[in-house]
Order: C-alpha cells, then sequence, then structure tokens
C-alpha cells in the first residue's frame, strides 16, 4: 500500500527536491508551506509520516508538533532544520519528534530514517483503551462500562475482573486463572470471593431485557459472550 507523507516546508526548491526523491521512491506527498496549512492538513487527512521544516511562517514547526500530540495525534514526525544544536534536537525531541535531521541532508538518509520510523510503529502494538462484547463496552482509560448505553456501577475490582473476562471473551475461564490474574493469588477452593463477584458483576451485565452474555460453565469456570 503507498505511504501518504505531509511536507510542511516553506521553501520551495527544498521542499520540491524532498518531493521528488519521495514520489521516486513510490511515496504520495502532500505539501504545505506554512504551519497553519500543515496543520490543517495533518488533521484532515489520514497520514503515514509528516516531514516537518522546524522555521515555518504562520505557525513554527515546533508549535505545529505540540499541537498534535496535545490533540492525540501519534503520526510519526521528522523534524528538519537548519539548526543543529544539541539543545534545539533535544527541544524537537521532547516536543514529539520521532527523529530530527539537520539540513543540508541527503535524500537517502531522509528515506533511511523514514523507513525506520516506519519499522518502528509496525513493530509497536497498538494500545488497546476500549474492550467491546456484544454490547458492552469497556472504557480501560476512564475506568467506565457500558452496557446498551447505560453506565455500569462497577467498584474497581469488579473491572478488572469484567476486564480480564472481556479480554478472554467466548473462552472459559477458570476460577484459579480469575484468582491469578486478577487477584494476584494462589487460588483457595475454599473461597467463594470469586462467585460473589461474578453475580454481582451479572447482576449488572445481564439486566432484565437484554441477551445474557455471562455463563456459569458447570464444573469449569465462566465465559463472557452471547450463546452461539
Amino acid at each position: 500500500m503507498t505511504k501518504t507523507i505531509l511536507v510542511v516546508e516553506d521553501d520551495q526548491a527544498t521542499a520540491d527536491f524532498i518531493e521528488t526523491g519521495l514520489v521516486l521512491d513510490g511515496y504520495l506527498v502532500l505539501r504545505a508551506a506554512d504551519g497553519v496549512h500543515g496543520l490543517r492538513i495533518a488533521r484532515a487527512e489520514p497520514l503515514d509520516a509528516i516531514v516537518l521544516d522546524r522555521m515555518l511562517p504562520g505557525l513554527d514547526g515546533l508549535t505545529v508538533l505540540e499541537t498534535l500530540r496535545a490533540e492525540g495525534t501519534d503520526t510519526p514526525v521528522i523534524i528538519l532544520s537548519a539548526i543543529g544544536s544539541t539543545d534545539e534536537r533535544v527541544r524537537g525531541l521532547r516536543a514529539g519528534s520521532d527523529d530530527y535531521l539537520v539540513k543540508p541532508f541527503a535524500m537517502p538518509e531522509l528515506l533511511a530514517r523514514l523507513d525506520v520510523v516506519h519499522r518502528r510503529r509496525a513493530s509497536t502494538p497498538a494500545v488497546v483503551t476500549r474492550l467491546t462484547c456484544e454490547d458492552l463496552t469497556l472504557d480501560l482509560l476512564a475506568n467506565r462500562a457500558e452496557r446498551a448505553g447505560d453506565v455500569l456501577m462497577l467498584q474497581p475490582r469488579a473491572i478488572q475482573l469484567l476486564e480480564f473476562l472481556m479480554r478472554n471473551q467466548g473462552q472459559v475461564v477458570t476460577r484459579s486463572m480469575i484468582f491469578q490474574k486478577v487477584w494476584n493469588y494462589d487460588f483457595d477452593p475454599g473461597t467463594n470471593v470469586i462467585d460473589v463477584y461474578v453475580s454481582n458483576l451479572r447482576r449488572e451485565i445481564d439486566r432484565p431485557g437484554l441477551t445474557p452474555l455471562l455463563r456459569t460453565v458447570r464444573g469449569a469456570g465462566f465465559r463472557l459472550g452471547a450463546a452461539r
């Protein structure tokens, strides 16, 4: 699949040079000549990377970068700058850039650095912040569960139990597995604490009128998921 790169560079000759090299390497290139336009494109277009000049009219490169990161955009960014001091490199990296390339530079070096950030991104698993099972959702950042649009009233331990069940939905999980993964204890066959928590969780999840999701598998454990 063709990768799309946004080049934000106010010097036309430099931008032409970069675009030519990227196109020859198989990239689709979008261009902006100032920070305001670059920020607008970065917000609107699905991008695989951004090549961002440090000094730009309208908004400087660091402001563009810091704004994108503050908004949650994690597109890889390589800063281009004629300023090569250690302090400036550190500022660029701390602002959220993935790399910092000093002008003048050779096109093969820019291409190699783009390859590195793409490989790094491909090898980094996506962070899951929301789990779903049918019409049941769990927001891991907010520690909030909802079923059919209604917020469920769950204590922290019940949230942890639900997360474990949702990550293993469709599979039978034993009491021993729950004790080890949720309570961090070895299973004590003399306690019914798990059954109590599961019963309370089922009461919240499987309210009247909703399809039952949390089932007890006799002699085995529990399974979350609609019956098939």
